[in-house]
């Protein structure tokens, strides 16, 4: 029996060594496998070379009778399968189909989907999958196969030839396959795909002969030519703004023909330009045009598996977190051909609308095009809905096919269609990347007919994506007020306003300088990944709203605007024109991707729907989406565990986070208080006084404007529990440091410039990060700690006074000793005592601390004795724990994921195997102490949704993050909370 099936007498564990080497498969990996109850025969025989493999590339191991624990370190060697055959290749069709629709892992999703779609007899060209298996084993065996994929992926050519009556490289009747990639998850346009494949300069004849049109014929093999160079032979553009070489060479030819359109161009030109393409290979490469089909086939896979370690497959995974041991499978299957006249088309049509999420049949199409036609944008499609007038009997088809598959698979579908003379087939199908917006109403609305249930949507709807419908748009007055310069495509429902820029590069440059950018393409590709993640909106002249740029835009949920014609875009000069305006690289430019608009300049923005109501400046009822967001909400509250706060420090920002449904503040920073008015003077004041008695007379002029902020904050959470943060930053950071700054100061205090300058010298830091701040500071001036503490409790005892309820929570920052916390609760208790003494009230309160340090983490149990909670402050403790600056980790994060050393921004989501465990740590040895205690996190990873998972599953009470991102936490606790059932 294998492992997986010897439950009881076999456990073995892996243990991936860091990020670099779970997405490096070029090397023998070292795992630590733990067998128990086996000898260490048995373990030596399962990790022996020549092994079967796992599907999820690991090893087998047969078992023998139970005698000892044994536990060994060994590397996981490559698989050699010459003595034992394991099956790669999977067919799919109407007459043999091997996998099916569960089969993701094994198939990708691309594979899975075509094998369940031709399970229930929908139209889908016959083909098979290689399994992504076979990707693990080429990048662990130096990019080679399995001795025995030669023989499967032929067997599995001859089963297509029969399917289709035609053979593959036959002269006269040649069978033509596509060969295209097929990741778990869908990752559009960041792998490669050949077209056309098996054509050469024999069989284009006989295709030509058999069709009757040699145009078609020609078209096929120039478009072959083309993505085989570009994506096997490595043909492509220089640089950025470089044109794609064979659109050069065509457009150089239409030129010389006086051609516009692609079109337009004959059989004749069409020769020609076979020839030029193939003369272009060979100044390229050096070598000739692949005639021979398999080794087109070969060339083709290869490429498609290479492609899942190209520079934009990687940053998409990054981003998405897509593991890379997944791996990718390739997909091969028969041509069918849209561009065989004007009774075919070839189209992308989504079963409900991706960027709204409007229950309608949504996309568009093609006549006489095959499908790079449409996604890459060379030619702006048709709206689907024409196909009603111009074809209606391919789309009362296609109609059909559009209920079958969101009935099958339960989701709104993204189906590639083509149409060869009249007759219909499905190309592939899966779920389509929609807006936010898009991914809440389709949720909602599938709840509501009944095709699933309130858990499956809370699952379906990614957390990130709630933050758009809040999102703001253009002012109504400013949009009346302006003209737009044209009118484009919607892709990507919003508002962006930002710098013009021409490049992926000067989009990244532009954010670096905390600036917004409109990334402005004639067309994007894959290569403009990074360009379109830094920037605000994505504007292009070319395309639909099923091209490239439209769909990632939609994924990542910025604004988009596609197809804009009107717009001219000159690289070299580095303007965009639209009628007789310009605008140049750097000016402002606004783009609307709800309604197409665009406008020169920058357009004022207003707030969404959702906060228009919140805000009472609209009534409830007259928003769909605020009723959407409401019940979304409404049901993750009732399936989440976890609580959620708010970091806030103003009552105003308060109160808009407890409409959003926070539930209490986690974090309260009372300096931030100290810059309104003129407060900063006392605190001034009180820094710079060099005996106690003038920093408690500076101290008790600011407590009184303390403590009404802190009443305000009382009072706005209405006896939900709010954390109050000492003061935490180096008393550096309140003093000026220019010389007319302190010249100024010295004259408003009545102070020498010399004793200013002096105190300001005194207190610079070389490091303040890890310098006199947080409990160190109030150890050192106790009067502000006194002064804070007291401003605190007299508020709560005047809110107590009034009638309400208070949950006050005192936390003390930076804390390292279990002594340094003692001295500080001592007089935080001190100060509670006088205040209800003095006041004849009694209230509750809680002291805790910060954890940010892995010294305070690491002794969690002692400190706990004196902690009555713990808020964990990932910020500090992840810049602590891993020795890096938040503010300067740019400079290298993307060189540490192109190496895959780091896979995401630890600032951003937390390094759980590092910093990860401080927290764990923590948590375990805190309640080894006090059984009780309560246990939150307020730093910024507190609004990221996997960082959400984790601390669901670490055990803590709460987390607190920003305003706008309370729905997210709410959603994202929800999904921790189901992930609990789906485990169990």
């Amino acid at each position: 029996r294998s492992c997986q099936s010897a439950s009881d007498d076999v456990s073995i564990e892996t243990r991936r060594r860091g990020a670099a080497s779970s997405g490096r498969r070029d090397k023998a990996k070292t795992r630590m496998v733990v067998l128990r109850t086996l000898s260490l025969a048995a373990a030596a025989a399962a990790l022996a070379p020549g092994r079967p493999r796992t599907a999820s590339g690991g090893l087998r191991a047969t078992v023998i009778p139970a005698r000892e624990e044994e536990v060994i370190e060994a590397p996981v060697l490559a698989v050699d399968d010459q003595n034992h055959h394991e099956k790669h290749v999977f067919d799919f069709g109407a007459e043999k189909t091997d996998g099916d629709g569960s089969q993701r892992s094994l198939l990708g999703g691309k594979g899975a989907n075509l094998a369940a779609m031709a399970k229930i007899g929908l139209p889908v060209p016959p083909g098979f999958t290689i399994s992504t298996e076979v990707c693990t084993y080429y990048y662990a065996n130096d990019r080679t196969y399995p001795t025995t994929m030669d023989a499967e992926v032929r067997a599995s050519v001859a089963r297509v030839e029969r399917a289709v009556g035609k053979r593959f490289g036959d002269a006269d009747d040649p069978l033509l396959v596509s060969v295209r990639s097929g990741a778990r998850d869908s990752m559009p346009g960041m792998m490669d795909t050949v077209l056309n494949l098996g054509l050469n300069d024999e069989t284009v004849v006989g295709l030509a002969r058999r069709t009757g049109n040699e145009r078609f014929a020609l078209d096929c093999y120039r478009r072959f030519i083309a993505m085989y160079g570009d994506v096997v032979l490595g043909v492509q553009s220089r640089h950025e703004n470089d044109h794609e070489p064979f659109d050069a060479v065509m457009e150089e030819l239409k030129a010389e023909r006086n051609k516009k359109d692609d079109l337009e161009l004959t059989s004749d030109d069409l020769r020609e330009l076979v020839e030029r393409f193939k003369a272009l290979i060979v100044e390229r490469t050096g070598a000739e045009f692949a005639q021979d089909p398999y080794e087109q086939l070969w060339g083709a896979i290869g490429a498609v598996f290479g492609s899942w370690e190209n520079d934009r497959a990687k940053l998409y995974r990054q981003r998405y977190g897509i593991p890379a041991e997944w791996g990718t499978a390739v997909n091969v299957q028969a041509m069918v051909f849209g561009n065989l006249g004007e009774t075919s088309a070839t189209g992308v049509c989504f079963t409900r609308s991706p960027t709204n999420g409007e229950n309608v049949f949504w996309g568009e199409y093609l006549v006489n095009a095959q499908g790079e036609d449409v996604v890459a944008g060379i030619r702006t499609p048709k709206p689907i809905e024409e196909m009603k007038v111009e074809m209606p009997d391919s789309y009362a088809d296609l109609e059909e096919v559009r209920g079958i598959l969101e009935t099958k698979f339960t989701d709104m579908q993204d189906i590639e269609f083509t149409i060869q003379e009249k007759k219909l087939y499905v190309l592939q199908t899966r779920n389509g990347k929609r807006t936010g917006l898009a991914a809440v109403r389709i949720a909602y609305e599938m709840v509501h007919s009944g095709l699933i249930d309130e858990k499956t949507a809370l699952r379906r709807i990614p957390a990130d994506s709630i933050s758009s419908l809040l999102a703001p748009t253009f002012a109504s007055d400013a949009v009346r007020d302006a003209t737009p310069l044209a009118t484009g495509l919607p892709a990507g429902p919003g508002a962006a306003t930002g710098h013009v820029t021409f490049t992926a590069f000067g989009a990244e440059a532009l954010q670096r300088e905390g600036k917004k950018a409109v990334l402005c393409r004639v067309e994007t590709t894959p290569e403009d990944l990074r360009g379109m993640i830094a920037a605000e909106g994505i504007l292009t002249t070319r395309g639909g709203v099923s091209s490239h740029a439209a769909l990632v835009a939609r994924q990542m949920g910025k604004v988009c605007v596609c197809g804009a014609h009107d717009i001219t875009i000159d690289y070299t000069r580095g303007v965009l024109s639209i009628g007789g305006t310009s605008l140049r690289e750097g000016d402002f430019i606004s783009i609307d991707g709800t309604s197409g608009h665009i406008y020169a300049g920058s357009v004022p923005t207003a707030a969404s729907e959702i906060n228009q109501v919140l805000k009472g400046q609209l009534e409830p009822e007259s928003s769909y989406t605020y009723e959407i967001f409401q019940t979304v909400m409404a049901w993750a509250d009732k399936y989440r565990k976890l609580k959620i706060r708010t970091n806030v420090d103003t009552p105003r920002q308060a109160q808009l986070a407890m409409k959003l449904g926070a539930e209490g503040i986690g974090l309260c920073r009372g300096e931030h208080m100290f810059f309104e008015g003129d407060r900063i003077n006392y605190m001034r004041k009180m820094i710079l006084a060099d005996d106690d008695t003038a920093r408690r007379r500076a101290a008790n002029k600011l407590m009184p404007q303390q403590r009404d902020d802190f009443y305000g904050m009382l009072k706005a959470v209405n006896g939900l529990p709010i954390t109050i943060r000492l003061l935490d930053p180096p008393a550096g950071e309140f003093l000026p440091h220019e010389s007319s700054a302190k010249l100024a100061l010295a004259e408003k205090f009545g102070m020498s410039f010399d004793y200013i300058s002096h105190r300001v010298n005194e207190l610079n830091e070389v490091n303040p990060m890890l310098g006199h701040r947080g409990v160190r500071l109030s150890i050192s001036y106790p009067e502000i700690a006194e002064m804070q503490a007291r401003a605190i409790f007299e508020a709560a005892a005047q809110v107590v006074a009034e009638g309400d309820a208070v949950d006050v929570e005192v936390m003390v920052p930076f804390v390292g000793f279990k002594s340094e916390l003692d001295d500080q609760v001592a007089l935080i208790h001190q100060v509670a005592a006088e205040v209800m003494a003095y006041r004849k009230i009694n209230f509750d309160y809680k002291v805790g601390t910060m954890i940010e340090l892995p010294r305070a983490a690491l002794t969690a149990d002692e400190i706990a004795e004196t902690a009555e909670f713990f808020s964990f402050g990932t910020n500090d403790l992840t810049q602590t724990a891993l020795g890096m600056s938040r503010d300067d980790v740019g400079s290298f994060f993307r060189k540490y994921t192109e190496k895959d050393i780091l896979s995401r921004n630890p600032f951003s989501t937390i390094d759980q195997v590092g910093v990860g465990q401080l927290v764990k740590i923590a948590v375990d040895r805190g309640k080894s102490t006090r059984p009780d205690i309560k246990l939150g996190i307020c730093g910024e990873h507190g609004g990221d949704p996997a960082s959400i998972a984790f601390f669901h599953a670490v055990g803590l009470q709460y987390v607190s993050c920003s305003p706008p991102r309370v729905p997210v936490a709410r959603l994202a606790a929800a999904q921790a909370a189901l992930a609990d059932e789906d485990d169990d």
